[in-house]
């Protein structure tokens, strides 16, 4: 990984809202659709159908972003829920809105 990678922090919920998952990534539109697609069955998203992007932020370096995925995973579900509230109130899937992003 290196220090010029961009790189995003991103939370994805089941389509009842009731999972919600953070993850880090170089290239936030594939790895959506990773997900989306369950490519990896036995994952934690495929197992609980987080096939919605509700929350994503961009960061200058992965380095960046892996320290902002382990704060907010380190924090209650009610911290999360006030992010994705902060950009995304209406909890909609903003998987539309990074396609154009690709790997970076």
């Amino acid at each position: 990984m290196g220090k010029n990678k961009k790189g995003y922090v991103y939370i994805m919920t089941n389509p009842k809202k009731t999972v919600l998952y953070t993850g880090v990534t170089s290239g936030i539109a594939n790895r959506v659709c990773e997900h989306r697609l369950k490519i990896h069955p036995e994952s934690f998203t495929a197992r609980y159908n987080c096939v919605k992007l509700v929350y994503y932020q961009k960061f200058n370096t992965i380095e960046e972003a892996i320290l902002e995925e382990k704060r907010i995973k380190a924090g209650p579900r009610r911290q999360k829920e006030a992010l994705i509230n902060s950009i995304n109130p209406e909890w909609k899937d903003l998987f539309e809105h990074v396609q154009h992003l690709g790997v970076g």
